[in-house]
């Protein structure tokens, strides 16, 4: 089955109002960014993202935050974005602050079927107790806070202790980006920008991927593929020479002999 659509603008033309995504990239390594501005020329709005971070003002996910077109954020990592920051606690903007293997776990498992799963993250705290603000009225009050969640004590390997309960997390659309693909949506991902990619991509009922290089069917040796094209359903090459940035620099100094 050929998954190949035109263009970026082709694959997301059905991201409506109110959609959920999940986004994959880490910091700013491996953010699909065409298809994220895709969705910006689009107009959607009232999103609910899904992804570790919300990039920073001007790039990854913080070019729909800044237009405000994203209702609700769950993510384990909120720094590096000062509009977040405001959008956050003026209450324009709601978040979700999830432990981060904690995030992905809930995004494998919803991509595996598996409804909920028991964790020891969290325990003791607002996590697992509630209170979490994820709204605020904007005059510094808490408009709405997370509920406490079931917690259920296990022994497991003859230790007991306690457990929280997560849900699984499956969104309506997922965006990714892989440095390789073919037509049957089996993807290579480069390095470090694999990251939380392929977790998002298993949680989104329908997962578009955008990648630098398309190949033909065969053209990927079944050991290198790092997700199975049954996950995917729409692929859109667009190409190596895309900008890719890097969120923080830190070089040494030559040293002067």
């Amino acid at each position: 089955m050929d998954k190949t659509v035109a263009s970026a603008a082709d694959a997301v033309a059905d991201i409506g109002d109110g959609a959920s995504l999940a986004v994959g990239g880490f910091g700013l390594s491996g953010n699909p960014m065409e298809l994220i501005r895709a969705v910006y020329a689009r107009g959607s709005r009232s999103l609910h993202v899904v992804s570790n971070n919300c990039g920073v003002d001007d790039w990854g996910l913080g070019i729909l935050l800044s237009a405000g077109r994203i209702r609700k954020m769950t993510s384990s990592y909120v720094g590096e974005n000062r509009e977040f920051e405001r959008q956050f606690l003026s209450g324009e903007l709601e978040l979700e602050l999830t432990p981060q293997g904690t995030l992905v776990e809930k995004l494998r498992a919803g991509g595996a079927g598996i409804a909920a799963f028991y964790t020891q993250t969290g325990i003791g705290t607002q996590v697992a107790e509630g209170g979490l603000p994820q709204r605020y009225d904007g005059a510094g009050g808490v408009a709405l806070a997370s509920a406490p969640k079931d917690v259920r004590r296990f022994t497991v390997g003859g230790q007991p202790a306690e457990y929280v309960l997560e849900e699984a997390i499956v969104t309506d659309f997922a965006l990714v980006h892989a440095a390789v693909g073919d037509v049957h949506g089996n993807l290579v991902f480069h390095r470090a920008a694999r990251n939380f990619t392929p977790l998002a991509a298993m949680a989104g009922r329908i997962c578009i991927a955008q990648v630098e290089e398309l190949r033909p069917a065969g053209g990927i040796d079944p050991d290198d593929v790092h997700l199975p094209g049954v996950y995917v359903h729409r692929v859109v090459e667009v190409g190596a020479d895309i900008e890719k940035r890097i969120e923080r620099r830190t070089v040494r100094k030559e040293r002067e002999d």
